[in-house]
């Protein structure tokens, strides 16, 4: 047997302290790092987790900001919803019954209604419970007389949206809807809550974040339980900023009075000076209230989302068959071409033949030798296919979009804006948008038609209103707004100088003046007393797509210097513009002449 070596053995023996040692100091040096990377390295972060865990904010709802009109009235404010709550863990259990008792006398509450709320509160760990809610006015009162005896309770309070008005300018005052889950992951970083308020159309959409104010809150410190501790401080809610719209309430109500007895349509009243909207209603139209509701009913909600009616639809803003209101574009087209000079005098017939068809005069007669201005005072039909024929689809065009047509108006409530339509020998090359390109030519018809404002024209009611406020005002074109800061527009537009020789814009202004003088216009006058003078013009037009007629009617007075302008239309309204659209817009020039 092979003996041991005693050496070895004292050896290994004297390394043991050293192994140790190594061992002792690697380990220290691994918690030391451990401790810095918490320490130091990572303070905030876990002072972050620990804050959290530590403190609760119970918040508190900013005030949303009023809508005003252009005089101070309250078109949109915030109603406030009262209900009573209970913080369980700040209850004295030695005084609970006793509150509990005193409330439910006071009230007339069921006790065990109120026991059950505290109980499930306590049990879920739950800062606040609601006891009652939407208190009435009676009930605040009482509870507001003996709150000091009732220290476990308390009145919260909920801001809804309310619209004094209802209906009034819905469309343009738009409403507001809790965000929903999928928008609170990205709202929660603008300081959103979940279920919020946010603005969904019109000016509560456009100007979301000038009105909507910021969140407030109470700050509690709670245990290691999540119970409540002591209260750390109180930051109020910052209240929204209001809003002042240009819109005038007395022209707005009437506005919406007189479209009250048509299917539907749409009404804008305009300062042609500068573009500030006074007036716009769309017909059908519905109660913004309607989306404060907590609960709403199925009967409400289908007639607002799935109506044939279409309510929410903004038809002042949406494009339609003009008719003869368009009738301008192509008169001043042919002037600008400078092949139908201003003394132009063109033979008007019963009917005139364009490809396969014979495109008739609206009287079956025609008028005889006439010029621009008489052309328009009688609103003519071959007048203007001769002028329209003779210059040409694209310096139509050309003309139309000097004065605003086939694009957006530049108003605030863009979201609600079609841009329209109108035709020219490219957009026929490149298939209509339904064809396929080189298959759908431009034809003779198609310029008949779009000289009187027919099927390849489709235009908004803001877009007719820009364009005879260029006439209006000398030509400029402005750019429709619907709110002001200190008398000017939020959005800081100016009106452009549009490159159309004054010469011809005072002649279509001459023919606009005898439209209501002595032509399809003149029944304006009737029953209004002292009324400045007044330039117009008529439109009846087939619906594209296939319904009754629309009927139109524009005005500007007075009409050297005007300084209001109105568009009515009524949709599927046969019958004519001087019987359906020219009374409507009388009684806002009436309304309007007497405030003045």
């Amino acid at each position: 047997m092979k003996k041991s070596n005693p050496n070895k053995k004292r050896i290994s023996l004297k390394r043991q302290p050293l192994v140790l040692l190594i061992f002792s100091s690697i380990t220290f040096s691994l918690i030391l790092l451990r401790l810095i990377f918490l320490q130091l390295l990572n303070y905030e972060s876990f002072k972050k987790m620990s804050d959290e865990n530590r403190i609760r904010l119970i918040p508190s709802q900013p005030t949303r900001g009023r809508i005003l009109d252009k005089n101070g009235y309250v078109l949109a404010n915030s109603r406030v919803k009262y209900s009573l709550i209970i913080k369980p863990q700040s209850v004295k259990e030695s005084n609970w019954e006793k509150h509990k008792s005193s409330l439910s006398d006071l009230l007339n509450l069921d006790s065990n209604l109120i026991q059950k709320e505290y109980s499930y509160g306590k049990k879920n760990q739950k800062l606040s419970v609601t006891i009652l809610d939407d208190l009435n006015a009676d009930q605040l009162i009482k509870f507001k007389e003996n709150e000091d005896n009732l220290f476990s309770f308390e009145i919260a309070t909920k801001l809804i949206r309310n619209y004094p008005y209802k209906s009034l300018a819905a469309h343009v005052i738009g409403y507001t809807q809790p965000i929903t889950e999928s928008e609170y992951k990205f709202l929660s970083k603008k300081g959103y809550k979940l279920n919020d308020l946010i603005g969904r159309t019109g000016i509560e959409y456009v100007y979301e974040d000038f009105i909507r104010g910021e969140w407030g809150g109470e700050m509690v410190e709670v245990n290691s339980l999540g119970q409540f501790q002591r209260s750390l401080g109180i930051k109020p809610p910052k209240q929204g900023n209001d809003i002042e719209l240009t819109i005038d309430m007395n022209l707005q109500l009437v506005a919406e009075e007189v479209l009250k007895e048509k299917k539907a349509g749409a009404i804008i009243v305009m300062d042609p000076r500068d573009g500030a909207i006074r007036a716009m209603a769309s017909k059908p139209t519905f109660d913004l209230n309607f989306f404060s509701k907590d609960f709403k009913p199925k009967r409400e909600y289908n007639m607002l989302f799935n109506s044939d009616e279409k309510p929410l639809f903004n038809r002042a803003l949406n494009a339609y068959d003009p008719g003869s209101v368009w009738k301008i574009v192509t008169a001043l087209a042919g002037l600008e071409s400078g092949k139908f000079p201003i003394d132009t005098m063109l033979e008007t017939k019963s009917c005139i033949t364009y490809g396969s068809q014979c495109f008739r005069e609206h009287n079956d007669l025609g008028f005889g030798v006439i010029g621009f201005e008489d052309a328009l005072r009688v609103s003519s039909n071959t007048f203007f296919y001769q002028v329209g024929y003779g210059v040409g689809v694209d310096e139509i065009y050309e003309v139309s979009r000097k004065l605003g047509f086939n694009s957006l108006s530049g108003i605030e409530i863009s979201e609600q804006e079609n841009k329209g339509l109108v035709a020219n020998s490219q957009w026929a090359k490149d298939g209509r948008g339904w064809g396929e390109p080189g298959r759908t030519p431009w034809v003779p018809e198609d310029i008949a038609s779009m000289s009187i404002g027919q099927f390849v024209v489709q235009v908004t009611p803001i877009q007719i209103a820009r364009a005879y406020a260029a006439i209006a005002n000398g030509g400029f074109l402005v750019t429709p707004h619907l709110t002001k800061k200190h008398g000017e527009s939020l959005l800081d537009k100016k009106r452009i100088l549009i490159d159309i020789d004054q010469k011809n814009i005072q002649l279509i202004k001459s023919g606009l003046r005898k439209v209501v003088e002595s032509g399809t216009g003149v029944s304006i006058n009737y029953g209004v007393a002292n009324l400045p003078p007044v330039s117009g013009k008529t439109g009846t037009a087939e619906d594209g797509e296939g319904g009754l007629d629309h009927a139109w009617f524009v005005c500007f007075t007075p009409s050297d210097k005007s300084e209001l302008l109105v568009v009515a239309f009524a949709q599927n309204t046969p019958g004519g513009g001087s019987v359906h659209a020219l009374p409507m817009a009388r009684e806002i020039l009436k309304v309007w002449n007497e405030k003045e």
